[in-house]
């Protein structure tokens, strides 16, 4: 079946459409890859502050969320309120609350499911279920077997029904098949192949006579499209993970919204609650979806901010503001690190971090810096830079870590790291001290061109796969965190406990004065 997509303003998917007498209609509004954007978000996808929200220049949030919803119900008759994953991480919010903030305000709009995202896990299963049990809705992962894990065994489900205008539809949850490597869910649960999960959860709901169906997944764009090709059945993909911006009028959008793949309707809505996605479908008396037409919803200053919403979060966010007011440096100009940056190219965020990283470790035998793309977060605007912003582009309270390795395993990480580019996969290394040339239409694992190590004077030699050399990393990569195994398998000398890579890019913003962005030709590909 191709994949290619569909764009009409009303796809017809059924010759029983003429014939259909009872038909239903419903409207499926979701979010996904809130990450913890409780509070409106710039245009960069950073804080905004009050002042600027007030002059109408940011977008989302909470308590433009809670309007959005609401008009959207009112609007329409029967509607489906869903989540595609990635409430987790990302503010202070966050870091502060865990996941109580998010439930509480889930709870707020009354949210009828959500799947599990990779960031559900960053602080283990006991904070997910801390979530799951604060929720007044059900938390979804179908490929996945939680029954070695006490706190998840007999909770985490697979897949749950809901009515909807008298009519049952059936929600299936799923969460990326690598995130064992993407986050930390313990070694009690393992996680499989997302075709053949979802199978079985549509087989199982058939045989019921169930035939609306809906999958929640926070698997990306392209799984979404592998998954509504390989699979009979699916009505609805609401998906996540990989940020998808899917529209019928703007040209920079990845796709159409919804992209049909065969009968299956495929939607995303972005990110932070800039968007919120609305999906009007029909189905005939069989089951059968014979239409599906939307538009994600952009949450702009033209909707109305919910008053006992903004008190609310101004409330919560009490306790962070000492945190992340304190203006700890300035720079010149913007400073990019947008995720379709710094998962493709060198950024300057990216630049900047290693940068960072590298003069903290000045004199103790470390030569190159490593950091993953999907660990930055968030650009800084121009001007003061707040605590805020740093910790909004590196939430994970990841800590520096040092290690020893080969030339040789230096390479088999750049391959690692560029292996999931067309993806957009987190693992993409930024680097310092070093350059690497790679070329995109080679086979994966064989990518990387050339490889060179800066030396102290500025000058660049040729990796030597048989040297030793200083490495500096994160904690997650470390130990082998988005793929990177050869830094758990291989690497010597370790050291996972320096400074939080927050305190090292602060301090460093600190000491820099007017901070001038920029990138360094550390990266380059073959055209």
């Amino acid at each position: 079946m191709s994949l290619k997509p569909i764009l009409a303003a009303t796809v017809a998917l059924s010759a029983l459409a003429t014939t259909a007498h009872a038909d239903f209609s419903m409207t499926v509004v979701h979010t996904n890859d809130v990450h913890s954007r409780i509070e409106p978000i710039s245009k960069y996808d950073s804080s905004c502050n009050a002042e600027d929200n007030t002059a109408g220049e940011c977008f989302g949030g909470m308590a433009r969320l809670v309007s959005a919803i609401a008009e959207a119900r009112a609007a329409n008759e029967n509607v489906l309120l869903v989540d595609g994953g990635d409430q987790f991480q990302g503010t202070l919010f966050y870091t502060y609350y865990k996941g109580q903030a998010a439930a509480e305000f889930m709870n707020l709009m009354e949210y009828d499911a959500m799947t599990v995202g990779n960031h559900e896990f960053d602080d283990g299963p006991e904070v997910l279920r801390g979530f799951m049990d604060t929720v007044n809705f059900p938390v979804l992962m179908s490929n996945a077997d939680v029954s070695a894990e006490p706190l998840l065994d007999g909770v985490l489900n697979k897949s749950s029904i809901v009515t909807i205008g008298g009519e049952v539809i059936g929600l299936i949850g799923l969460t990326p098949e690598e995130t064992s490597v993407l986050s930390s869910p313990g070694n009690n649960v393992t996680f499989s192949n997302p075709i053949d999960a979802v199978r079985a959860e549509v087989e199982r709901f058939e045989a019921q006579g169930i035939n609306k169906i809906v999958v929640l997944s926070h698997s990306g764009y392209n799984v979404d499209l592998e998954v509504a090709a390989a699979v009979e059945g699916v009505d609805v993909i609401v998906g996540g993970h990989s940020n998808t911006f899917l529209s019928n009028l703007d040209e920079d959008a990845d796709g159409p919204y919804p992209t049909m793949v065969g009968n299956t309707a495929v939607v995303q809505a972005y990110a932070y609650t800039k968007y919120l996605g609305e999906l009007q479908i029909t189905f005939d008396d069989d089951g059968n979806l014979i239409s599906a037409t939307g538009e994600p919803r952009l949450l702009d200053a033209s909707v109305t901010e919910d008053v006992a919403t903004v008190a609310r979060v101004e409330e919560l966010a009490g306790p962070l503001d000492e945190i992340r007011n304190r203006v700890i440096g300035s720079t010149s100009a913007s400073i990019d690190g947008d995720r379709s940056s710094c998962r493709a190219v060198e950024c300057e965020m990216g630049a900047l971090v290693t940068t960072a990283m590298l003069e903290r470790l000045e004199g103790q035998g470390i030569d190159v810096a490593i950091v993953n793309g999907g660990g930055l977060r968030s650009s800084i605007d121009a001007g003061e830079v707040t605590m805020g912003e740093v910790l909004t582009v590196l939430p994970f309270q990841n800590t520096l870590a040092t290690f020893n390795l080969t030339g040789a395993g230096i390479l088999t990480a750049l391959e690692n790291g560029v292996s999931q580019v067309e993806d957009g996969g987190g693992r993409f290394p930024q680097v310092g001290g070093m350059r690497f040339t790679w070329d995109p239409a080679a086979e994966v694992g064989a990518r990387i061109v050339s490889v060179e190590i800066e030396g102290e004077d500025g000058s660049f030699t040729a990796l030597d796969p048989s040297a030793i050399y200083g490495v500096a990393s994160n904690n997650f990569m470390r130990g082998g965190g988005d793929g990177y195994a050869v830094f758990a398998d291989e690497g010597t000398n370790t050291y996972d406990y320096g400074p939080g890579l927050e305190v090292v890019l602060a301090d460093y913003l600190a000491a820099a004065g007017d901070y001038v962005p920029g990138i360094g030709g550390r990266i380059t590909s073959v055209e």
